[in-house]
């Protein structure tokens, strides 16, 4: 569980990452300031990514830059990248890791429930990509996309329908643009995820015994959940000029989950309705 690429491999590169702040996004954040990249933080709740820059610097010895910012917001994306220049000059890469997720029957969600999840993965990730890409084409500097999926961007999955058909448009806007945009030197790739629990995310999605019943471990085949610096190994090599020839590819990091039984979330079909009402409540809906 060690860090995979050698010493400086992102020196001087800066790379910004939408959800820098928290969970995976942090994780592998911190590794890029490891290996000497400057580090870019968005998300909407400002005293949380000045908290988590501060550590990351102290952590890292790294220099990190938080800026609020809604990705559902395409001016503050602009922001973003604007400040992001002015600080650190070019900008070499962008991680689009901000998602949101909860698990509903989808007869019960509201059409406001479905828009949240889908403003915030599609739109927010092609809001993103939009504005760096203008910018990168603009200035005639290359650059790499990274956008992090799911494994149910293709197969799909019962119970998580606003997630699932979000991250199937990031899917095809990462092999789409990897084709159209690889004339300006710019490469666009995914990895999808499995299991990778973060502080209060599968609490959050599972509360109360439903965690335990639906343990994720148990779904794949190597019988653990993910470390989290498994995961920055493969965003660093991917964000790193040794993946210089991989293009439009999404990378699959699950222990073996999907091909065992695709649709992540698709035996919650066992979850009885009396729970369902008890999930509801538990979000406060």
């Amino acid at each position: 569980m060690e860090g995979m690429l050698k010493p400086g491999s992102l020196k001087d590169k800066t790379i910004i990452i939408t959800g820098g702040g928290t969970g995976l996004g942090r994780s592998m954040g911190k590794y890029f300031l490891e290996l000497g990249a400057n580090l870019v933080i968005t998300s909407r709740k400002k005293d949380v990514l000045d908290k988590s820059a501060e550590e990351l610097m102290k952590e890292t010895g790294g220099k990190v830059l938080a800026v609020a910012c809604d990705v559902r917001k395409y001016e503050e994306i602009e922001n973003v990248i604007k400040v992001t220049a002015s600080t650190f000059g070019p900008i070499h890469g962008v991680l689009n890791n901000a998602a949101g997720n909860f698990i509903s029957p989808t007869e019960r969600l509201s059409h406001r429930a479905f828009d949240i999840i889908v403003d915030i993965v599609l739109k927010g990730t092609y809001y993103t990509t939009l504005a760096a890409g203008k910018h990168w084409i603009t200035n005639k500097q290359p650059g790499v996309f990274l956008n992090i999926v799911t494994t149910y961007a293709w197969t799909g999955s019962g119970y998580v329908v606003p997630s699932a058909c979000s991250k199937a448009g990031v899917l095809a806007l990462t092999r789409s643009l990897a084709v159209e945009w690889a004339k300006y030197k710019i490469r666009s790739n995914a990895i999808a995820p499995g299991p990778f629990p973060t502080e209060g995310a599968w609490s959050r999605l599972l509360p109360g015994e439903l965690a335990s019943k639906f343990d994720p471990a148990q779904r794949v085949p190597l019988k653990r959940v993910g470390e989290h610096q498994e995961l920055a190994n493969l965003a660093a090599y991917l964000m790193s000029d040794y993946s210089a020839y991989v293009n439009g590819e999404v990378i699959t990091i699950d222990g073996g989950e999907w091909l065992r039984s695709g649709g992540e979330f698709s035996d919650l079909e066992h979850i009885p309705e009396h729970m369902w009402d008890m999930l509801e409540k538990s979000r406060g809906k």
